[in-house]
C-alpha cells in the first residue's frame, strides 16, 4: 500500500463499539471482496471491502474476520483469516501478509491460513446461537454482482440452518457515521492531497487544453502524495458539459470565455475526500459567470451553518432549497409566480439545482449513515450546492467537506483550498 501504516488502536477500538452492540452468544464474519474479473487474464485493480477494512484495517483480497465476544474459547473471539504466502506467490505477485504483520494492523492476536477456516468456524457455531451477517443496505446500493460476501452467506446458512441470522449492517451504519479523531486525520490528508492537485491545476488551466490533460495532471499530484489517485471517477466538465451531472468523458477542449466544473478529489488510506470547483477556462469569470458563481458559494457558506448537531437531513435540505430558491430570484432565473405556483415535491428551484447538497463521507464517497437520525458531532458531510444553467451553457457547483462540531460552526477540512471568485482569478492570473 502506499499509504503510512494506520495506528491499530483505530482499528482495536471500532470492533470493541461493534461487539458492545452486538447481541449475546453471537458470532460476527466479514469478508473481503473479490478481485474482479474483465476479460482473460486481466482484472480491476483491488479494492478492500468497507466494512472488513473499518474493523480491521486489512487490505488484502481473501480475507475473513470473526468477532464473537462471547467465545468459551479466548482465542476464538477475535479471529483473522488470511491467504497464506508460498513461493509461488511471492515471485509473481510479492509476499501476502504474514500473522505477525496482520497483528500489527488489526491488533488481533489469532490470525489463521485460509485453509483452516472451515474447521475452526465448525468450533465457533457450535458455541454460538446466531450468526451477523454482512449485507449492503446502503440508501444508494443497486448492485446486480454477486459478490464474495454474498456466496459466503448462502453457504454458512445452508451448512448452519439452525442458526438465528442478525444484520450487521444497522451497527455499522450508526458507526461509521461517526468518525474517530484518527479517521479524520486520514480524510485531512485526502483533502490536503486534493488540495495540491487543484492548486497545480488552477497554473495549468488555459484556453485550448484538454479536458483529459486536467485529469492526467491531477492523477500525477494525487498519486505522487500516497494516494491510489481519484477517490471516484473525475467529473472535469467544460462549458455546457457542466450541466451534464455525472459527466466523466472528460474528452473535450475547453475553449476560452468558458466555465470548466471540476469535481475531483483524492483517496487516502481508502478514505475519501469529495470537492468540486468551477474556474474561468480564461482566468476570468464574465460578470453573469460570476454572479452565478457567488450566488452558489453563498449558498454552500449558508448551508454548512445548518450543520450541527440535532439537524435532520430531511429538514435540513428544505432550508437549503429555501435559500438557493431566494438567490434563483435575484439572478432572475425564476419568479414570484413559479414559487407560488411550484410542485411542493418538484418546488422551483429545482429546475436549476436537482440534486441535495449534502451526503456522509467517509470510507466510501457516499458513506454510511442513517439519514432519518439527528447529525451528530464528528459526522462528515459534503456541503455542494449548484445552479445549472443550459440556456446559458453553463453551470457552477461548489463544494467542501465539513466535520460537524459538539458546538459552534462546522469544521471545513477543505478550507485552505481556493473558492472565493476572486482569489480563483488572481491565482489563474498570477
Amino acid at each position: 500500500m502506499k499509504y503510512h501504516q494506520i495506528n491499530s488502536a483505530l482499528f482495536i477500538k471500532n470492533r470493541k463499539n461493534f461487539a458492545a452492540q452486538m447481541k449475546a452468544n453471537s458470532l460476527a464474519i466479514f469478508n473481503s471482496n473479490d478481485i474482479y474479473p474483465i476479460g482473460a487474464d486481466s482484472t480491476m485493480p483491488f479494492e478492500q471491502h468497507r466494512d472488513l477494512f473499518y474493523l480491521s484495517g486489512i487490505d488484502q483480497e481473501e480475507s475473513v474476520l470473526m468477532v464473537f465476544p462471547d467465545c468459551p474459547n479466548e482465542s476464538l473471539r477475535e479471529v483473522l483469516f488470511l491467504k497464506e504466502t508460498n513461493e509461488h506467490i511471492a515471485v509473481w505477485e510479492g509476499e501476502k501478509l504474514t500473522k505477525e504483520a496482520a497483528f500489527k494492523i488489526a491488533g488481533i492476536q489469532s490470525v489463521f491460513w485460509l485453509q483452516d477456516l472451515e474447521k475452526i468456524l465448525f468450533e465457533m457455531a457450535g458455541y454460538c446461537d446466531r450468526f451477523y451477517i454482512n449485507t449492503n443496505e446502503h440508501y444508494r446500493a443497486a448492485v446486480e454482482t454477486e459478490t464474495r460476501e454474498d456466496r459466503f452467506i448462502k453457504n454458512l446458512l445452508a451448512k448452519y440452518p439452525a442458526h438465528s441470522v442478525a444484520k450487521s449492517n444497522p451497527i455499522l451504519q450508526t458507526l461509521r457515521a461517526v468518525k474517530d479523531p484518527i479517521e479524520l486525520d486520514l480524510m485531512q490528508q485526502a483533502c490536503d492531497i486534493t488540495e495540491k492537485g487543484f492548486r497545480r491545476i488552477l497554473d495549468f488551466i488555459k484556453p485550448g487544453v484538454w479536458e483529459y490533460e486536467i485529469e492526467a495532471e491531477l492523477v500525477h499530484e494525487f498519486i505522487k502524495n500516497r494516494s491510489k489517485g481519484f477517490a471516484y471517477t473525475p467529473i472535469i466538465a467544460s462549458g455546457n458539459n457542466a450541466n451534464v451531472l455525472h459527466y466523466t468523458e472528460n474528452n473535450q477542449q475547453c475553449n476560452k470565455g468558458d466555465l470548466i466544473l471540476l469535481d475531483v478529489a483524492a483517496e487516502y488510506a481508502n478514505y475519501k475526500s469529495d470537492l468540486t470547483r468551477t474556474v474561468p477556462v480564461s482566468g476570468k469569470f464574465s460578470p453573469r459567470q460570476k454572479a452565478v458563481y457567488n450566488a452558489v458559494n453563498h449558498v454552500k457558506k449558508e448551508a454548512t451553518k445548518l450543520l450541527v448537531p440535532g439537524t435532520i437531513w430531511k429538514e435540513y435540505h428544505k432550508e437549503v432549497g429555501a435559500i438557493m430558491t431566494s438567490q434563483l430570484l435575484q439572478l432572475g432565473l425564476i419568479d414570484k409566480a413559479d414559487v407560488q405556483n411550484e410542485d411542493p415535491k418538484w418546488p422551483a428551484y429545482k429546475k436549476y439545482f436537482m440534486h441535495g447538497t449534502s451526503h456522509h463521507i467517509g470510507l466510501d464517497t457516499h458513506d454510511y449513515g442513517l439519514l432519518h437520525l439527528p447529525m451528530q458531532a464528528n459526522m462528515v458531510f459534503t456541503v455542494e450546492p449548484g445552479i445549472y444553467i443550459p440556456e446559458e451553457k453553463f453551470g457552477v457547483r461548489l463544494e467542501d467537506d465539513v466535520v460537524i462540531q459538539e458546538k459552534g460552526a462546522p469544521f471545513n477540512l477543505m478550507g485552505t483550498i481556493p473558492i472565493e471568485a476572486d482569489e480563483i482569478e488572481e491565482i489563474m492570473q498570477g
